[in-house]
């Protein structure tokens, strides 16, 4: 199933390695990092953010290298880093592709956090973004912290600011997840109206929508998104990256991503993180090509598109349908037709009655040999 689409994405970039790294007791070690950075570019992540810039994280310029090797330099390889001057620096001896200075423009944030206005503000952003690109970082985008609830004409002014610098990229986090789709879109057309550069999305699942948010950021004219695996982040984590690729290349039709090599990439991280993935957790848990219901047994037996949005081969998945209390009689039928068993309708009123009151359930295979001991 495909929905015919005009291509709506410049790029994913993905922050596992940064963001993700900042959940609650998650430390990848640095054979996992560079297994992670693998499978990215495995999946076709275009780009990847690899840390936070800043003095104490040594092992960024050897990170950075070693990601050049590992993607045969077709990734673009990025840094976060706050607008200091020490982590700018700093930053620059990474040589990454882009470097993401981040700066609040929500006024809860500037005033109480921080303690300044929105003039230290503006000031401090043009002055980074001037010191990052004198340093010979050849590309700067700017993260607006807590987006979603600033004052929007100051954002537009920051974005501007940003613009007037040089900064290629504006990226507008939705710092604790408050946005719904239709304010996201809301956001992103503001921002279209006022500057020129690229736009991205930077959003959190603090109520379950990070992932539809991120969507509707690029229904709505954004070029990118950002996103972790498994949705790895602060509190409740951020955009799922195995979601939003399903999306793109089960739905839109997006060629450039691999959705099949998902679940290896997923359960690399899950336990490098020390992470469960539920069984029926998008795209790629255990489960989620499981049926026992019998009347989506039938519609699958008929005709899969039925009550799959994607045939389970493309996650490297497989269809299993299980049969117990929830069996109806025409799943049954249909299943043993298939295998070439043909049970008149009082056999199989009987074989059903045995499969719902025998207090088990049977796989396919199961199936087909007791339907044999019992006729």
């Amino acid at each position: 199933m495909r929905i015919n689409q005009p291509q709506l994405l410049d790029s994913l970039i993905d922050s596992t390695l940064r963001e993700g790294e900042q959940a609650p007791s998650v430390l990848f070690a640095d054979e996992d990092k560079y297994n992670i950075i693998e499978e990215l570019y495995r999946v076709g992540i275009e780009e990847i953010e690899l840390g936070i810039a800043t003095p104490v994280n040594t092992y960024l310029p050897r990170l950075v290298k070693e990601a050049r090797r590992r993607t045969v330099e077709s990734c673009r390889l990025s840094l976060w880093c706050r607008c200091k001057a020490e982590d700018i620096a700093f930053a620059a001896t990474c040589s990454p592709d882009l470097l993401s200075l981040s700066i609040p423009v929500s006024d809860a944030h500037i005033r109480e956090r921080l303690g300044k206005d929105r003039t230290w503000i503006t000031t401090t952003l043009a002055s980074s973004i001037q010191q990052a690109l004198a340093a010979g970082i050849p590309a700067v985008a700017v993260g607006m912290e807590d987006a979603s609830r600033a004052d929007i004409d100051f954002l537009l002014v920051t974005a501007k600011i940003a613009e007037q610098h040089g900064a290629t990229r504006i990226r507008l986090a939705d710092t604790v997840g408050i946005c719904s789709p239709a304010r996201m879109t809301n956001l992103i057309q503001a921002v279209k109206e006022t500057v020129s550069l690229s736009l991205a999305v930077h959003c959190h699942n603090d109520f379950g929508m990070a992932t539809a948010n991120s969507i509707a950021a690029l229904e709505a004219g954004a070029d990118s998104l950002d996103a972790t695996v498994l949705g790895l982040g602060e509190r409740a984590g951020n955009c799922r990256l195995e979601e939003v690729i399903g999306y793109l290349a089960l739905v839109l039709g997006e060629k450039r991503y691999h959705p099949e090599f998902l679940p290896k990439l997923c359960q690399l991280v899950a336990k490098a993180a020390g992470k469960d993935i539920a069984d029926n957790h998008p795209l790629v848990g255990s489960a989620i090509f499981t049926c026992e219901s019998g009347l989506h047994q039938h519609g699958l037996t008929v005709n899969p598109d039925m009550y799959e949005p994607y045939a389970p081969e493309r996650v490297g998945g497989t269809r299993r349908l299980r049969f117990g209390e929830k069996t109806g009689a025409r799943a049954v039928q249909l299943q043993l037709h298939k295998a070439g068993l043909r049970l008149n309708e009082m056999q199989i009123k009987d074989l059903v009655f045995r499969i719902r009151s025998g207090g088990q359930v049977l796989n396919q295979e199961q199936l087909l040999r007791f339907a044999a001991e019992c006729c």
